[in-house]
């Protein structure tokens, strides 16, 4: 039957690196790194390192999972073998869910952006623009999908070095003209280097997780890569460098440029602040340009991840529904599955109509906790596999991840509004009574 085809392997190293990139970096950078500022100040550094360092160890626990799996599809079939069917299926609707709301999410900043040049058009005009688009785009054929995803996410790239040549410039203008006392001083003025103390960074590393987010999509790409085992370990190391580099670099020149409270009231983009003093013509329109591309690549990214883990799940299922949606078109891409996902940005139209502004904010709450939830169980996975192989360096990254993820779920449990954890919550335990009511174990293996 047609929905028992496979995939075909058409991804390649420099496909899947970039795909997370481009997963990882959007609004959390260009649109969250203000908020990020002003709850922590300078010590958001420390924030981004924090996040880091756990990222870091979730995705080397990604990276055993990976070698040691046998074709595996998925996250659910990287877990499965070591915490059960139940958490495999669980996983791979939770990280679906993710990204349902962040495709949303990403949508309404984008349409905000866009705005700025076309305030007289509704914005549900432009969320459909960008759902045809990305369905356009995902729909023709994986090998077009990675492509494109390549060079969105190079163009982020490069405009992201170039603010750290911009940067790196204009900190040394700024030594040359004062001293390095002097230069650095920034970064303890108007309240020191922790102005909110411990529970402002705690704050921060709400929006910091929520950046760092989509890295794991390195995962989602399994069964359309080639050779998995050698390109995935390559693309993994690749990314975790590239990410924390994009994030920590450009913060640490931008707090030496400017003062923290100006990053973190200024109705600019950081990006457009640094463009302007470096007197590029068209500096805003530029970094706004750039701001949407940014967007568009996120949400691209998140139809491709969410389509195939909806394809994986429901292809073995009896029912007609499932039968529909896991159907693979003569490109050999789950067309339908594609078409139902990108259709979840209309519900992103009717959202924004009645919540506004505040909808970014209240949707990246969620998503906070997902990412989390999701990063402990590939830690818990990889850890019951180091534990079974002995590997204790393994392990021991592992574990420390572990109690990282449940060091900052407390803090963010602390910090964020009691919508967002009630309506999180909801969320998981619909997805929990699911698997009981309507699925069989046995299908639920990758």
């Amino acid at each position: 039957m047609e929905n028992n085809q496979n995939l075909q392997k058409r991804m390649a190293t420099r496909h899947i690196t970039m795909i997370a990139l481009g997963g990882a970096i959007g609004a959390g950078l260009f649109k969250g790194s203000a908020s990020a500022i002003e709850s922590a100040g300078p010590a958001v550094l420390l924030s981004y390192f924090i996040g880091g360092v756990v990222l870091f160890f979730v995705m080397k626990s990604l990276e055993k999972l990976v070698l040691n799996s046998d074709e595996p599809h998925g996250l659910s079939g990287l877990v499965q073998p070591y915490l059960g069917n139940h958490a495999a299926d669980f996983t791979d609707w939770v990280y679906w869910s993710l990204w349902m709301i962040n495709i949303i999410a990403e949508a309404v900043a984008a349409a905000s952006f866009i705005q700025l040049w076309f305030p007289n058009i509704p914005s549900w005009a432009f969320v459909l623009l960008i759902a045809i688009l990305t369905s356009l785009i995902n729909l023709l054929s994986v090998t077009f999908f990675a492509e494109t995803e390549y060079w969105l996410a190079f163009i982020k790239i490069s405009v992201i070095i170039l603010l750290i040549i911009f940067g790196v410039i204009l900190v040394a203008q700024n030594i040359f003209n004062t001293n390095l006392i002097s230069a650095f001083s920034g970064m303890t003025k108007y309240g020191g280097f922790a102005p909110h103390g411990l529970k402002g960074v705690i704050n921060s590393l709400l929006i910091v997780i929520y950046s760092y987010g989509g890295s794991e999509l390195i995962a989602i790409t399994v069964s359309e890569t080639e050779d998995p085992k050698t390109a995935i370990p390559r693309a993994i190391r690749g990314v975790i460098g590239r990410i924390i580099s994009f994030y920590i670099v450009p913060m640490f020149l931008l707090l030496l440029i400017y003062n923290w409270n100006d990053l973190a009231t200024s109705t600019m983009s950081p990006f457009v602040m640094v463009f302007n003093k470096m007197h590029i013509p068209f500096a805003a329109d530029i970094i706004n340009f750039i701001i949407i591309l940014a967007l568009f690549s996120s949400i691209n990214s998140g139809i491709y991840a969410s389509s195939r883990i909806l394809f994986f799940r429901l292809k073995n299922h009896k029912g007609k529904f499932s039968q529909k949606i896991a159907t693979l078109n003569k490109s050999k891409v789950p067309q339908r599955a594609v078409l139902f996902c990108s259709g979840t940005l209309y519900i992103g139209v009717v959202l924004s109509y009645f919540l506004g502004d505040s909808l970014f904010n209240y949707l990246a709450g969620s998503l906070s906790y997902t990412v989390l939830l999701v990063w402990f169980l590939i830690s818990l996975a990889g850890f019951l596999l180091a534990r079974k192989a002995k590997a204790l360096g393994t392990m021991s990254m592992s574990l420390i991840a572990l109690i990282a993820l449940l060091l900052i779920f407390f803090g963010i449990l602390t910090t964020n509004p009691i919508g967002v954890t009630l309506f999180t919550a909801l969320l998981y335990f619909i997805i929990v009574i699911s698997y009981r009511k309507k699925n069989d174990p046995v299908d639920n293996i990758g």
